[in-house]
C-alpha cells in the first residue's frame, strides 16, 4: 500500500484502478519471488476443524472429514503444481481464475500484448494439466 500511495500521481486513469493496483502487486510479487524462492512446498495437514459426521447420508456432505481430507489433498496438489509453473504462467492462471481478470486486464497488469497473454494461458493450462496428471490428480 505504501508503493501505491507513493505512486498515486502516476495513475493516468487509462485503465481501471484495480488493474493498476494488480500491476503494482504483480511486479512486487515477482521481485519478492526472485529474491527468495526457497520456501516450503508442503502444507501442514490439520484435521482439527473437520466435522464429526457418522451417518451414511453424511458421506456426500462437504462437512464430512473424508471430504475435508480429499479437498485438502487436492488443494495441496494444485498449490504444488502452480508452484512448479513459471512466474509468467502462474500469473496468468491466478489473475484469470482467482482474480477474474479479462485477458485485456491481464495484459495491462503484466505489461505485455493480449496475444502474449493468450499464448501464456494456453501453455500454462497445458503444463498445469501435465503437472496435475503426474501427481495423480484428474482434471
Amino acid at each position: 500500500m505504501l508503493v501505491v500511495w507513493q505512486s498515486a500521481a502516476r495513475f493516468e486513469a487509462t485503465s481501471l484502478l484495480s488493474t493498476w493496483l494488480f500491476g503494482i502487486a504483480h511486479n512486487k510479487a515477482l521481485k519478492a519471488l526472485a529474491r527468495s524462492y526457497a520456501h516450503s512446498r508442503e502444507l501442514p495437514l490439520d484435521l482439527d476443524d473437520a466435522g464429526e459426521n457418522d451417518g451414511p447420508a453424511d458421506r456426500l456432505d462437504p462437512g464430512n472429514p473424508e471430504w475435508t481430507l480429499i479437498g485438502r489433498q487436492l488443494g495441496q496438489g494444485l498449490a504444488s503444481a502452480l508452484d512448479d509453473l513459471s512466474a509468467e504462467h502462474r500469473a496468468v492462471i491466478e489473475l484469470a481464475f482467482c482474480e477474474d481478470c479479462s485477458y485485456l486486464e491481464i495484459a495491462a497488469i503484466t505489461s505485455c500484448p493480449v496475444n502474449t497473454v493468450k499464448t501464456r494461458m494456453f501453455h500454462a493450462r497445458r503444463h498445469l494439466a501435465q503437472l496435475l496428471e503426474a501427481r495423480g490428480i484428474e482434471h
